[in-house]
């Protein structure tokens, strides 16, 4: 190992003793304050302490230790500005944030409630990297603690938010990246066009080996590839069917593209966020996964899953939406296929005996 990685390590650990960790502790939205979200009354899925997750296999990467149902939601609509703000200790002015040391990228991702973010319903909404010699943590430490994105013209229903930092000061030995994740329940309600396309599991869409998580900060680069999915560009979701719950329901993964360049959000416009040029959604999941993941969300959306009536010989192919409320589209499923109704918006054809 060479000598300057050994004096920044260091360095590091000095660091750590004074000020290392960070959690969310409310958001803002439109600027205006939410009031403090880490509390037993808040609307954050908060752990029980700052530390961060280092194990990506682990089912903490989801929203953090316990992912346990916060007691609100906050309101709010399509368009507006919902600003993250992370803390050390307290909510002052003179926290510290996180330590200078923690350099890395932050990332935003949105899933549907009903999902308690399992399975492929994970959407990367905004990332920054690094960009003319300074860290996304550089500028969130400068910024006194507060990350912004811009909320899509989404469909109305429930979602959850989860902003994230990577910190990568010791990210050149393999397993020593450091995440740091919160869960934050929001209710659209504005009537939004946009559902959410596919998206990727947490944990799971990140490996240990990833080239922007083994990653060593303090040897010789010029770029930072972000890691996980590419952000959505906010345009390429469907019509709502009805509601977040019928998306979260619907979690099979479609080809989704576009060719519209992607803007992450950030409040340093001064420091351009490194981002996608392009969309493209992950490719379908294996169908016992698939129905597994279905089986699981259906658990908190409905009492069970029953068949639909069979419609006959028709034209629905295997795991496509035949049926469900505001549903228009075929109900008749492909030869040897029946419409499984999983609850009163989504029914699907599948072979008989696999649900």
């Amino acid at each position: 190992m060479r000598t300057s990685t050994l004096i920044a390590l260091a360095a590091a650990g000095v660091a750590q003793l004074a000020s290392a960790h960070s959690t969310v502790f409310n958001i803002l939205v439109n600027d205006v304050t939410q009031g403090a979200g880490n509390s037993a009354a808040g609307y954050i899925r908060s752990p029980p302490n700052n530390d961060p997750v280092k194990d990506v296999t682990s089912k903490d990467m989801t929203c953090n230790v316990g992912n346990t149902a916060a007691a609100k939601t906050i309101s709010v609509k399509g368009g507006d500005k919902i600003t993250f703000e992370w803390h050390h200790n307290d909510a002052s002015a003179s926290d510290d944030i996180i330590a200078e040391s923690h350099h890395g990228p932050v990332m935003t991702y949105i899933a549907p409630t009903a999902s308690n973010g399992a399975g492929n319903v994970w959407i990367k909404l905004a990332e920054e990297g690094y960009a003319n010699g300074k860290w996304a943590v550089d500028n969130l430490i400068a910024n006194k603690g507060k990350h912004s994105i811009t909320l899509p013209d989404l469909a109305a229903g429930e979602y959850l938010l989860r902003p994230e930092i990577l910190a990568l000061h010791e990210g050149m030995t393999l397993g020593g990246a450091q995440w740091y994740m919160e869960c934050v329940q929001i209710k659209v309600t504005s009537a939004g066009t946009k559902t959410l396309p596919a998206g990727v599991a947490i944990p799971g869409t990140y490996s240990a080996e990833d080239a922007g998580v083994h990653f060593d900060i303090y040897n010789g680069f010029t770029s930072y590839p972000i890691p996980g999915p590419k952000v959505w560009d906010g345009a390429s979701g469907s019509a709502p069917a009805t509601s977040a719950a019928a998306a979260a329901s619907s979690s099979k993964a479609a080809v989704v593209s576009s060719a519209a360049p992607v803007v992450a959000s950030s409040t340093k416009a001064a420091v351009p966020a490194v981002t996608s040029a392009a969309v493209s959604s992950p490719a379908a999941p294996a169908k016992t996964t698939f129905v597994t993941s279905i089986k699981a969300i259906t658990k908190t959306v409905a009492p069970s899953a029953t068949p639909a009536p069979a419609t006959g010989t028709g034209s629905v192919a295997i795991y496509q939406q035949c049926g469900g409320n505001n549903y228009n589209g075929p109900t008749g499923c492909a030869t040897g296929l029946v419409c499984n109704k999983w609850n009163d918006w989504y029914s699907q054809c599948l072979t008989p005996g696999t649900f």
